[in-house]
């Protein structure tokens, strides 16, 4: 019988004949699953899937990769240049700990698949920073019209007027405040109390349709919005305090007392009147959650960003957190005259705070005032956050939402409330003393427990 020699050039070659052959057969294999992972693009899921497919199709080709070397022992340096190329994408490909988070990747995302919609949420576009140069250019155009005016607001004898800035669509916010605790009328003693909201005009006019009618609607059925011709952003806060500054002074002079907060504030008014007893509204008085040695921020990714060529110092004044505060009608009237005097600032808080500076009045910081909410206390764990024994003692409570503020108005007010601590029983459930103010005097033993109650059980910020 004749033996046929075959040569190992030509079997290498009839070798890589049927590796190419294979490699046809998975290919087309593998086709429609690329196809319908392609119209998948946008999940997490169908890109876990393609890398898992295109893995599995390396894998097949490296399988064959030592049949090449037992076969192709003639040819040294072809078996050389297939050991090179095997290795090189081993070591990009063939990683246990990849696959293994590839493939647990891709399970969790089928999970997450199941709940979510395929289609991936479409990417925001980012909001260019402020233009502080334009600012500059313009602060000095501070004085704009005022479109809805309550003339009659502060007619009579006025005790505290409560301003509230709000923005034209945050009608809801403005209903709970009035049907809570921003509701007008007489309180303890026979004191008047009012309320106004300030507000400007809404810069996407688009997002509300209708807003000057609403607000027209809404002036003329509660008769408390006052409306100036500005842009109502972020950064002309500073012109809402400045204008109702203003007003306070030109048409709502004979108020003794005012509180001042944002709209989404829980406010305890029978506290604050109860702190206000024995003060006189001809003198300055400015009281709120005071934050002191606070420094600019550079990071221009804050919101609070303000460059060193818009404010150079290394440290802000004083200044209450805008949440709420309380001033009197002096130091309102002075605060007016001040705040003309001093450059605008973007920052209201910090703004109203270099006014203060310029008239010589240093605020008092009250631990009634939660201007940064309510943190769990770690001397009575078992009490929730959101208690109304918590906000019984306070006066201002920031970052409540309009349920919440419904919610929390009713607890306080029922008559079942029962709120277990160990202060002494009085008349008034609420009484600060002279602690707070610095003012001179002997602290009773009442006071001096309830202080360590708020000491012991608030956490400060």
């Amino acid at each position: 019988m004749r033996r046929i020699h075959i040569k190992g050039d030509v079997l290498c070659t009839l070798f890589l004949l049927g590796l190419l052959c294979l490699l046809l057969y998975a290919h087309q294999n593998i086709a429609p699953t690329r196809n319908s992972l392609h119209l998948e693009q946008g999940s997490t899921s169908s890109r876990a899937l393609l890398e898992t497919a295109l893995e599995s199709d390396e894998t097949k080709r490296l399988s064959a990769m030592p049949s090449v070397k037992t076969k192709c022992q003639s040819e040294p340096q072809s078996r050389s240049k297939l050991q090179t190329r095997s290795r090189s994408k081993l070591q990009l490909k063939s990683k246990p700990q990849t696959k293994t988070k590839l493939k647990s990747k891709s399970k969790k995302n089928e999970g997450t698949k199941k709940m979510a919609p395929t289609n991936a949420a479409p990417v925001l576009p980012t909001q260019p920073p402020f233009d502080f140069e334009a600012y500059l250019r313009n602060k000095d155009s501070r004085d704009f019209k005022l479109l809805l005016d309550q003339p009659g607001k502060c007619s009579g004898t006025l005790y505290m007027l409560i301003a509230i800035k709000s923005v034209a669509a945050d009608f809801e916010r403005r209903q709970v405040v009035r049907h809570t605790w921003g509701r007008e009328g007489v309180f303890q003693d026979g004191k008047t109390v009012k309320t106004v909201f300030l507000l400007g005009v809404p810069r996407n006019k688009t997002a509300l349709p209708l807003w000057d009618r609403l607000l027209a609607y809404e002036s003329h059925t509660f008769g408390d919005i006052l409306l100036w011709d500005f842009d109502d952003t972020f950064f002309n806060l500073t012109l809402k305090e400045t204008h109702f500054l203003q007003w306070v002074n030109d048409s709502c002079s004979n108020v003794q007392f005012i509180f001042k907060g944002d709209g989404d504030v829980y406010v305890n008014v029978d506290n604050i009147l109860e702190m206000l007893k024995g003060r006189k509204f001809n003198k300055d008085l400015f009281v709120g959650d005071i934050i002191h040695h606070a420094r600019p921020i550079r990071r221009r990714s804050s919101k609070y960003f303000v460059p060193e060529f818009v404010y150079g110092q290394t440290m802000y004044p004083s200044y209450a957190g805008g949440g709420g505060f309380v001033m009197s009608g002096l130091t309102a009237r002075r605060l007016s005259g001040a705040c003309r005097q001093v450059e605008l600032f973007p920052i209201d808080d910090v703004f109203l705070g270099m006014c203060l500076q310029r008239i010589g009045v240093i605020p008092s910081r009250h631990e009634g005032f939660r201007t940064f909410g309510i943190e769990r206390p770690s001397a009575a764990p078992h009490l929730q956050v959101f208690d109304p024994c918590f906000y019984r003692e306070l006066m201002v409570v920031h970052s409540l939402t309009v349920p919440q503020i419904w919610l929390m108005w009713n607890l306080l007010h029922d008559p079942q409330l029962s709120c277990h601590s160990k202060l002494a029983p009085t008349s008034w459930p609420f009484k600060w003393g002279a602690k707070v103010f610095g003012t001179p005097g002997q602290k009773d033993s009442e006071t001096t427990v309830k202080q360590d109650y708020v000491d012991n059980v608030f956490l400060k910020h």
